[in-house]
């Protein structure tokens, strides 16, 4: 069949809510009530999964089609309520953790960064605390938004005071840009993280970053959360706060391909806004080769024998 036809699941893998015998899980996560600049990542999870149609199975760098040794479901997407940013998380939190089971590893589609806060609810259900391996231009451990306690910027506060991250094991890589107040990224070095500004990755070596994120997480259970914003705004354009000097996709791919060893129990990829992506769609192609070199990752750590960075 070509890969532009049937049903838009994230590289045409079978729909199905249950998960029990899966290994990994595409979950859509279309929420953005939480976003404070420009709006429309509700609608990122429908577009990455259309981005997907430009994928081949085989992934020449494992040399293996990651689909071939992992059992892949697409979930479709939680449950979200449009405009209240609570009632979503705490529906989401609670769908989440009846879903999820231990040996599947969920990959969510956001959505804004504010989704993050509901999945690390539902993973460390079963897994405890995690190790966050946080790619973005902004720390996102604000506690509150005017006065609102959840939003975009506060997912890692919020999960923090919930004891669903180990601060001790966790780094934040890419952060830049003009800030709101003095000691921004101050802010989570006091929290516990490990901070690396885009002004430490010049020059950029991936063996090097790599390496950095491995010692930092150690035996951890580890979730990865990426916001597009991560990437320079000439690859990512369409996204809700978009930073310049950031990193390339290239590099970002380079860095996740060398994260063996890593234990992984969750991934997320957030803020793209497909409205403002037109005509080439470049920032959904990003992402869904993002995902995708998830989806070679958890493959690879299956087949040891098999060639990578």
């Amino acid at each position: 069949m070509p890969r532009y036809t049937n049903l838009q699941t994230f590289m045409r893998v079978p729909a199905s809510k249950d998960l029990g015998s899966a290994d990994v899980a595409i979950i859509g996560f279309p929420f953005d009530t939480g976003a404070t600049w420009r709006v429309g990542a509700r609608f990122g999870p429908a577009a990455i999964r259309q981005a997907t149609a430009g994928l081949r199975p085989y992934h020449p760098t494992w040399r293996l089609a990651p689909l071939e040794h992992l059992k892949v479901v697409d979930y479709g997407d939680v449950q979200v309520v449009p405009g209240y940013t609570s009632e979503t998380v705490d529906r989401a939190s609670a769908e989440l953790k009846d879903a999820l089971v231990p040996t599947c590893v969920p990959i969510f589609l956001g959505g804004d960064h504010t989704v993050s806060f509901p999945e690390l609810r539902a993973v460390a259900h079963h897994h405890g605390p995690v190790a966050l391996v946080h790619f973005d231009a902004h720390t996102d451990t604000w506690d509150q938004q005017w006065g609102q306690p959840i939003g975009h910027g506060t997912p890692f506060w919020n999960a923090l005071q919930e004891g669903l991250i180990d601060p001790g094991a966790s780094i934040q890589l890419g952060l830049r840009g003009s800030l709101s107040v003095d000691g921004d990224w101050e802010r989570p070095q006091r929290l516990g993280f490990e901070v690396v500004t885009m002004a430490e990755v010049d020059p950029f070596d991936a063996d090097a970053l790599a390496g950095r994120i491995r010692r930092r997480v150690g035996d951890r259970p580890v979730f990865l959360s990426f916001d597009i914003d991560a990437l320079d705004p000439a690859y990512a354009p369409a996204t809700g706060t978009p930073e310049v000097g950031g990193f390339t996709t290239r590099e970002v791919i380079a860095v996740l391909r060398r994260l063996a060893g890593l234990r992984f129990v969750g991934f997320d990829l957030v803020e793209v806004l497909p409205q403002l992506d037109a005509p080439a769609q470049i920032t959904a192609v990003a992402a869904a080769n993002i995902v995708y070199e998830f989806l070679g990752r958890l493959a690879a750590a299956r087949t040891p024998t098999q060639i990578g960075p």
